[in-house]
């Protein structure tokens, strides 16, 4: 879903910080090469995460659907010294290209890339939270979102992305299992009285929590 007019989306882009060099190529190497490119973070949302992440300066990071690395690295950027990102992927068919890219990007220190469920695999991770993104399957949002609350320290973020789901949110007719689990996302989160969130119609919707 485009949710500004193409023209006014390419002067938004020509007055943002451009991106690294290293995501361009990582950018074009997921639209000429992975299915659904379009998961991609991109470069808004991408310089957006960034800034946020250099506005925060966390020590670590958790996200939850690591595609071909592009958030992981722009959430990087702005890690305090020894600070980490921990990134969890179920596909291990895009592990080979991932891992090239957080090398010539120069994250390979910064990020801990795991294969696996994310259900499992955030219970052992024993570490509290400045960040995290949530950008995984659409019907575990709330568990993901429960799951990692008491992990984030208080005044720590969660970011949650597509939560506008291409418009579905706000679309007639048959609602399909993964709408109905977006709505249900934003509707909890809106009514949750443990964190403070504003929706931003960047791209497919990045809501936006701070845990009380």
């Amino acid at each position: 879903m485009e949710l500004l007019d193409k023209e006014l989306q390419k002067y938004i882009e020509a007055h943002t910080e451009q991106e690294p060099e290293v995501l361009k190529r990582l950018s074009r190497e997921t639209y000429a090469k992975v299915l659904m490119p379009r998961m991609l973070s991109g470069h808004l949302q991408g310089r957006l995460i960034s800034m946020m992440s250099h506005m925060i300066a966390p020590m670590n990071i958790l996200e939850i659907g690591t595609f071909t690395g592009y958030s992981a690295i722009c959430f990087a950027e702005g890690l305090r010294e020894g600070g980490k990102v921990y990134t969890i992927d179920i596909n291990e068919e895009l592990e080979t290209m991932v891992r090239r890219f957080f090398k010539e990007s120069g994250v390979e220190d910064k990020v801990e890339y795991i294969i696996g469920n994310a259900l499992e695999v955030i219970p052992t991770l024993n570490k509290e939270f400045d960040l995290v993104f949530i950008d995984a399957d659409k019907i575990n949002y709330l568990n993901y979102y429960e799951m990692v609350l008491p992990i984030v320290r208080k005044g720590g973020f969660i970011i949650a992305d597509n939560v506008l789901w291409s418009g579905k949110v706000v679309g007639e007719g048959k609602i399909d299992k993964d709408t109905r689990a977006m709505l249900e996302f934003n509707d909890f989160v809106n009514k949750d009285e443990r964190v403070q969130n504003v929706l931003l119609p960047v791209r497919d919707g990045l809501m936006i929590l701070r845990k009380l």
